[in-house]
């Protein structure tokens, strides 16, 4: 890779002729490429942490079960590992597998046909590009840009569906029915989670208004240096929850306590969806949930992998919609860990950080 003195005059314009061609990371893949461009090589400290040398079957929670073993086994992973996987969810198979599908053939169509869809801007409602990583990580120079060995569709709610036709109908429709259906089934979720705190079903949902605003489809193109490459960078989801529905090429890989710096992959589970905490549900839990950290990595040379997450949010995103830990959780044996604060603090905070560790350590309240 060129020198970051260089940067100006060779990286900047390997991106600008990445972003020209409108043809993401799988037109790379198409090209026949056999080395990894210079916009894509991860420096040296991202890939420094060991490899997965283990495998995590995520905690799983049967949601056909009584409430009340549902509840004990929501709140005892959300405690231990900050994810788990829900089966008997009443998402229908097809409408995942069709939501999945609908990714992959959208990425595998003809250049031609997807080329038209590509956005150099991360705006809007409705988008298809390739995400750059923010540059204010450690060991990436400050002016370097990263991008991640992925291309991704990025759905966002609340304009009403109208404002999301910029996609092909295809692949829009099975977007929107996946979108309507983990709606339902995050209502339910966000319940559970209340529930487990010992604050009643509906409390979480009035604090901060839980609603599924965001959702990323990821295509991770086969690549010809796995290694030198990031699926996704370190970090923690900013929502209350995600929920994430993959193929099983596998890749999702989550650093858990007692592990030190070693990454465990999270098997995938056919017709499970998995289920990770965010950090606004590690601040309103007061730290009894955890907010898990996570990346992606590319793992093969000759297939691609398939995911969609979809974030639930705080409904109550002003500047002035405050919140912390819930009362209820708030004891002189257990004070609070957090000040208030909003949801735009908090995503401001995360952008200045680049999403690097710790993202909470600014809202914290020093208890000694």
């Amino acid at each position: 890779m060129a020198a970051v003195d260089d940067f100006d005059d060779v990286d900047a314009l390997a991106l600008f002729d990445f972003h020209e061609s409108r043809a993401g990371v799988r037109g790379l893949v198409e090209s026949g490429v056999t080395t990894v461009p210079p916009p894509f090589l991860a420096p040296a400290a991202w890939n420094s942490s060991p490899a997965a040398t283990e495998a995590l079957v995520a905690p799983t929670v049967d949601l056909s079960l009584p409430r009340s073993q549902a509840v004990a086994l929501v709140g005892a992973a959300a405690r231990s590992c900050g994810l788990f996987q829900v089966t008997n969810h009443g998402v229908p198979p097809g409408t995942v597998e069709s939501a999945l599908s609908a990714v992959r053939a959208f990425n595998e169509q003809p250049l031609a046909s997807r080329s038209a869809y590509y956005s150099v801007s991360t705006a809007g409602p409705a988008i298809y590009t390739t995400v750059p990583i923010p540059a204010r990580n450690a060991g990436q120079p400050a002016n370097a840009p990263l991008l991640p060995w992925r291309d991704t569709i990025v759905l966002r709610f609340g304009h009403g569906e109208s404002h999301l036709d910029h996609l092909p109908a295809a692949c829009l429709d099975a977007l929107l029915e996946y979108h309507r259906s983990l709606t339902v089934l995050g209502k339910m979720i966000a319940g559970l989670l209340s529930e487990a705190l010992g604050v009643g079903t509906e409390q979480l949902d009035r604090a901060v208004q839980v609603e599924a605003t965001l959702m990323q489809c990821h295509y991770y193109p086969p690549c010809p240096q796995p290694e030198r490459v990031v699926g996704s960078r370190v970090h923690t989801d900013g929502d209350l929850f995600t929920v994430v529905a993959q193929d099983g090429v596998g890749g999702l890989q989550v650093r858990l306590d007692g592990h030190g710096d070693t990454w465990v992959d999270v098997v995938p589970v056919t017709g499970a969806l998995i289920v990770n905490i965010g950090d606004v549900l590690k601040v309103v839990s007061n730290d009894d949930y955890k907010s898990v950290e996570h990346r992606v990595v590319v793992k093969s040379t000759q297939e691609a992998r398939v995911s969609i997450a979809l974030f639930f949010n705080p409904g109550k995103c002003g500047d002035s919609d405050f919140f912390g830990p819930l009362a209820e959780l708030v004891t002189q044996q257990r004070p609070a860990r957090y000040r208030s604060l909003t949801w735009p603090e908090l995503l401001r905070y995360r952008k200045q950080l680049g999403h690097a560790r710790p993202s909470l350590d600014k809202f914290k309240v020093n208890l000694n």
